[in-house]
């Protein structure tokens, strides 16, 4: 299943077939290839995700706290701790050879599927992901498997918040419509909260959308700034959503009502390889195939109304402003000399992981020359939009150690990407060099 809204990614050949090989244990493959197997995921336009600790809206806490991962029952065990189960994962860089600059490759991955509470003892998820009885039998469902605060990876959870799979009340796998299946658990859920679904109507192409589940198998993911793109038949819609493989069954939100629209099904493959590592695939807003939704109108009638039409979250769901989002630093030691009186200059160019989405942008350089009167410095950022910093300023000072702000110029960028610097020496007799520079993000 694959929903990302911005960035898309699309998976090594290698990697594939590792996938392939473990199709049976991992049911959260998500688009319809030509040869009718199922695929993974993608993200559009700027990567939307976000983990919980980072949320400020408590709206959106609160829907995200009934969301479950659908864990294989082998990889949870007996902790050492009273009351607690530890979870079994796998690192996702190392397990996708990850480059440096991926978002969350310090993680572990442990889902691979998501599902959310629609009723105190009823799970929504895709119907590939749990399909026949043995699925049921072998799949735990587990709340709480998210980062609360910084830096602390969910190594364990508490005994109480392990479900097992009770029995399939409905389950249906259309590759190409609907496809949702409905679990009911081993027991009723006290401490979360029923979800609440859209009973009536329809959505409309451009409106917003949320999505909260587990991509690629990692932690609880917050995925805003979604939007419906088509609306494809009675059975599914089409949506731009950054979401990846593990996200298959995931709750899509109404952005404005925080109502259920959804369940996230199929969509676009996920990763694309950068030299000799593997990076997220970036879809231009709007670009690649979109991600398919079945609607939520397909399992409504599984689902008694009594539990999901009252008495759970649905206050307005707006994502939350970019403003929260904390601080980023992206530097690079250049040591690159700097030609005298050459017009064409050197560059070098600076990996930048995150686009500003509403942060103050800034360029710092460090430049060693006697006479900073000589330079030009130019910096373009991914979608090539330009600034000039300095221009033959400062005369006879010494060095050029500044950081300057370039919002103005630069702060629209809506994507992560290379930012590129030009340094240029206009005048003879005096040579210097690019010491270091960055990006930073506040």
């Amino acid at each position: 299943m694959n929903l990302i809204k911005g960035r898309r990614l699309i998976i090594t050949l290698s990697t594939l077939a590792i996938l392939a090989s473990c199709a049976p244990q991992n049911k959260d493959t998500q688009s319809i290839s030509t040869d009718g197997k199922v695929t993974s995921n993608v993200i559009y336009g700027t990567d939307g995700r976000l983990d919980v600790y980072q949320l400020t809206d408590d709206r959106l806490k609160k829907l995200a706290e009934s969301t479950v991962a659908l864990i294989k029952s082998t990889s949870i065990a007996a902790s050492s701790t009273a009351g607690f189960n530890l979870i079994t994962g796998s690192n996702f860089g190392t397990q996708m050879n990850l480059c440096s600059s991926e978002k969350f490759r310090e993680q572990d991955t442990a889902a691979f599927c998501s599902g959310s509470l629609v009723a105190p003892d009823l799970i929504l998820t895709a119907g590939h992901c749990i399909e026949v009885a043995s699925d049921c039998q072998s799949t735990s469902l587990v709340f709480g498997f998210a980062i609360k605060s910084v830096g602390v990876l969910p190594k364990q959870v508490s005994s109480s918040e392990i479900y097992k799979c009770k029995e399939i009340v409905k389950t249906i796998r259309n590759n190409s419509g609907q496809d949702f299946a409905v679990i009911r658990l081993d027991r009723p859920v006290l401490n979360h909260a029923v979800l609440q679904l859209r009973q009536s109507g329809e959505m409309s192409v451009g409106d917003g959308l949320v999505v909260i589940g587990h991509p690629v198998g990692l932690p609880t993911k917050v995925t805003t700034g979604g939007k419906v793109r088509s609306i494809a038949n009675a059975e599914f819609l089409v949506a731009s959503v950054d979401t990846y493989g593990g996200n298959s069954g995931s709750a899509v939100f109404n952005e404005q009502t925080g109502l259920i629209e959804g369940i996230l099904v199929r969509g676009e493959q996920d990763f694309v390889t950068q030299g000799n590592c593997t990076v997220s695939n970036v879809c231009v807003e709007g670009a690649c195939r979109g991600e398919d939704i079945t609607r939520i109108s397909m399992a409504r009638s599984y689902i008694p109304s009594s539990a999901s039409g009252g008495g759970g979250v649905a206050p307005p769901v707006n994502p939350p402003p970019a403003a929260v989002l904390k601080p980023e630093v992206f530097s690079t030691i250049a040591n690159l000399a700097i030609p005298d009186n050459n017009a064409l200059g050197i560059f070098s160019t600076l990996q930048v992981s995150s686009a500003p989405q509403g942060r103050k942008v800034f360029v710092t350089v460090d430049i060693a020359h006697p006479y900073i009167g000589d330079l030009s410095v130019q910096v373009i950022a991914p979608d090539r939009k330009s600034v000039i910093v300095h221009s033959r300023a400062g005369a006879r000072t010494v060095n050029l150690k500044k950081s300057y702000d370039v919002t103005s110029s630069l702060g629209k960028v809506s994507s992560s990407g290379i930012y590129k610097i030009i340094v240029k020496d206009l005048a003879s007799q005096d040579v210097g060099t690019l010491k270091s520079w960055g990006i930073e993000l506040r």
